[in-house]
């Protein structure tokens, strides 16, 4: 039970570390003004006005629940629009989300009790690991769409409804879309897409102000976010290898695609392929022990990466290749 608790405050401290981040992001690029230097008598009026409005931003109970991140300016408009959203729209989502979650859930248990794994990966041999590895991903993923589910029905709850109203945009991103990310034949696709605003916010914060490598730098930061377990350095530096490798596949294999017929098998293989790389890496990201990870790595399981480091390999010496013979042109 203690640890229970303890996981759900390391939690809510990561997402106020979000918050914090992106709101000092907005002042640093001048699009927020926080507090406005005045003088008069009301001067100490407006900094408590101030700074109570920034604490509500941080203290906003549905997100420190693991809502998706909204920035200071849209929570702004909408509390400043809350008069005018309908209630029954907010009754009617909450409703649809909890119904939803609890409906992921459901199916979550089914699954467990259902299937048998045989004792997990640290005793499956030959391909019975790679099944029992998809399985315990799939597990993880139904635990992950549920909670990002009743999340956001929460939010919603409380009037966050997404919408334009008058022109403006009170859009917030929304970090559950199942459909496209069991669908996506792309690995660079599902990594802007899981956990879509905090993907949004790390892009913000590391790739776009790193210099050099700011991919492999995105996902050392996350690894370090997340708390630098064996298995989490391990799985998103894995992870960053796999998306350099993707940019690179699709890329050069692009071509394939004006064939009809060789277009859904190009599909289809690499969709396979990318089902069972992110399975690897979300084992071993949440299962975090180094017994784990070895587990993986001596297992069939770690042929899925390999083969995607092989093909970023060749077409990284393709493309030196390519390079060399323009210049000697």
């Amino acid at each position: 039970r203690v640890t229970q608790w303890l996981s759900i405050m390391i939690s809510s401290l990561m997402l106020l570390t979000q918050k914090i981040t992106s709101l000092a992001l907005d002042i640093h690029e001048r699009k927020v003004t926080v507090i406005t230097l005045q003088t008069g008598n009301g001067i100490h009026r407006q900094i408590a006005v101030n700074v109570l409005v920034v604490l509500s931003y941080f203290l906003f109970f549905p997100a420190l629940l693991g809502g998706p991140l909204c920035s200071f300016v849209k929570f702004q408009q909408h509390v400043h629009r809350s008069h005018m959203s309908h209630a029954l729209r907010p009754t009617w989502l909450l409703i649809k989300g909890c119904a939803i979650s609890f409906l992921l859930q459901m199916f979550r248990s089914l699954v467990a009790e259902n299937i048998d794994i045989h004792g997990g990966l640290l005793d499956c041999t030959n391909l019975n690991c790679i099944y029992i590895m998809w399985i315990t991903a799939v597990l993880f993923k139904l635990t992950y769409y549920s909670h990002w589910m009743l999340d956001e029905s929460l939010l919603h709850a409380t009037g966050f409804v997404n919408e334009c109203l008058d022109g403006s945009d009170l859009h917030i991103v929304s970090d559950l879309d199942i459909w496209a990310l069991e669908t996506t034949h792309k690995i660079s696709f599902f990594a802007r897409s899981w956990n879509k605003s905090t993907a949004i916010w790390m892009k913000r914060l590391v790739f776009t102000r790193c210099k050099t490598r700011p991919l492999l730098m995105t996902f050392a930061f996350s690894a370090w976010w997340h708390g630098l377990y064996p298995g989490q350095v391990v799985g998103f530096l894995c992870w960053a290898m796999m998306v350099e490798a993707d940019y690179r596949i699709h890329k050069y294999l692009g071509a394939c695609e004006k064939v009809q017929y060789i277009r859904y098998l190009y599909k289809i293989g690499s969709w396979f392929l990318t089902q069972l790389i992110i399975a690897f890496i979300m084992v071993a990201v949440e299962m975090r022990s180094f017994a784990m990870v070895w587990a993986l790595c001596s297992s069939y399981n770690s042929g899925f990466p390999m083969l995607q480091s092989l093909f970023l390999i060749t077409f990284s010496k393709k493309k030196r290749t390519t390079k060399h013979s323009n210049v000697s042109k």
